[in-house]
């Protein structure tokens, strides 16, 4: 650090509107939550797929039908979708430099998100309910 005023100001206006150093723990604290919520979600979803390899769109339909496989598939998708654009919402905040590009970048993310999810859940109630 410099005995020099104007360096500090200069620091200072470096680091204005970034937020509030009380808030970016959160970020951090959701990812470590997914991912640790995502370790026998995972299980849970690899053994069901493995279970329906090799049968028919009838018996796929009917144990999906029941409760527990449509839960453990939508509770994946939510959990990884979301764990996806925290993450990507790290790396574009770190390494993305241009404040409308970033928030562009940060948009898209969201959307990405968000279409990808309603795509999914619109695809596992289907499969459950019809």
């Amino acid at each position: 650090m410099s005995d020099n005023p104007r360096h500090a100001k200069n620091e200072a206006r470096r680091v204005r509107y970034l937020g509030s150093a009380k808030s970016g723990t959160a970020g951090l604290q959701h990812m470590r939550l997914t991912s640790l919520a995502l370790v026998p979600l995972t299980i849970a979803f690899v053994w069901l797929v493995l279970s329906l390899v090799g049968r028919t769109y009838d018996e796929v339909h009917e144990i999906m039908a029941r409760p527990f496989p449509a839960i453990v598939m939508l509770l994946v998708i939510g959990a990884s979708l979301y764990h996806m654009q925290l993450g990507m919402r790290t790396i574009i905040e770190d390494y993305i430099h241009g404040e409308h590009l970033k928030d562009w970048s940060l948009a898209a993310n969201l959307f990405f998100a968000v279409i990808v999810a309603v795509a999914c859940v619109y695809a596992v109630l289907r499969l459950s309910f019809t």
